[in-house]
């Protein structure tokens, strides 16, 4: 199967410790990198990480509260010292773009890349990104200022050709793009072979859900079924439910119920509170709810 993996930068909240840094993610998939949130520190993980700065042409930002976007303007300027050309897309709402542009105005005067600025309406549940391989799509949540998650989800594949057929049948180069697009294939003495025969099953579309900052939402999961591997923020455990509810954040109970009900295969946690010297008990509630959870750290690679 095609690479498809997330690389944790950051999985802190707002406060800063000596554990963690600010929110951040890439996703890796099929060669292509995408960026989700941009906390402080977030390109000196990148360098920590050698994920290669000239394959990141996407950036996803759920909010615009500093945790999430604080490291973005440093990385743009970090791209125009390196010399970029090639586009770099941002996703984000409204508020946070205009701001980003009186910011470029003023720091990043002469840049040789074009940034285009891509407005995230985060009350839509609607794909805002798509090319041959993958879509992404928004999951508006509830937090204080307007917030969305996204959804990365592969497109289906075509079936895998069996060499030894190929070979058994003879069949030429000039035929096997048809026959995996579903085409039986006729012998020279009229003989059909049916393709069933002659391909194995694709292997199945894999989703990643990142669901950033926000209140326990009791009809999330109908966004979130067919999802392979699911992070939701979890910045407290039960202890701290009335801070979860003034704050609109979520405890990594009710992460695991979102994950339980949307029937995802994987649950990761992350956001968390600086108030937790050791994040276990986050874990162990968790999975009274919901068994494949696992906390995260910088420098996780996990595999969607």
């Amino acid at each position: 199967m095609e690479p498809f993996r997330v690389h944790i930068l950051g999985c802190g909240s707002a406060l800063p410790t000596m554990r963690h840094f600010p929110t951040s993610q890439i996703v890796e998939c099929r060669g292509k990198l995408f960026m989700v949130d941009c906390g402080e520190g977030t390109q000196l993980q990148m360098r920590k990480s050698s994920l290669s700065f000239t394959k990141l042409g996407h950036i996803f930002i759920s909010h615009y509260h500093g945790d999430h976007c604080f490291g973005l303007i440093g990385m743009i300027s970090t791209f125009g010292l390196l010399g970029r050309t090639a586009t770099l897309n941002i996703y984000a709402p409204e508020a946070l773009n205009e701001i980003l542009k009186k910011q470029i105005a003023f720091f990043c005067r002469d840049l040789d890349y074009e940034i285009k600025f891509n407005t995230v309406d985060t009350n839509e549940h609607q794909v805002i990104y798509e090319d041959r391989s993958l879509t992404v799509e928004t999951i508006p949540l509830h937090h204080r200022p307007s917030c969305c998650g996204y959804l990365f989800r592969e497109k289906p594949t075509l079936p895998h050709i069996r060499r030894d057929m190929i070979e058994c049948y003879q069949i030429p180069v000039s035929q096997i793009n048809n026959i995996k697009n579903g085409q039986n294939y006729v012998l020279p003495d009229g003989t059909v072979v049916p393709n069933e025969r002659l391909v194995t099953p694709a292997d199945p579309a894999r989703a990643y859900a990142y669901c950033s900052d926000t209140k326990y939402m009791p009809e999330l999961h109908r966004l979130l079924h067919g999802v392979t591997t699911l992070y939701h923020e979890s910045t407290y455990a039960t202890d701290n439910l009335a801070m979860a509810e003034k704050y609109n954040h979520s405890t990594a109970q009710q992460a695991a119920m979102v994950a339980r009900d949307a029937g995802v295969k994987q649950l990761l946690l992350g956001h968390y509170s600086s108030r937790y010297p050791d994040e276990k008990i986050l874990l162990e509630e968790a999975r009274q709810i919901f068994e494949n959870v696992r906390l995260t750290n910088e420098m996780d690679v996990i595999n969607v």
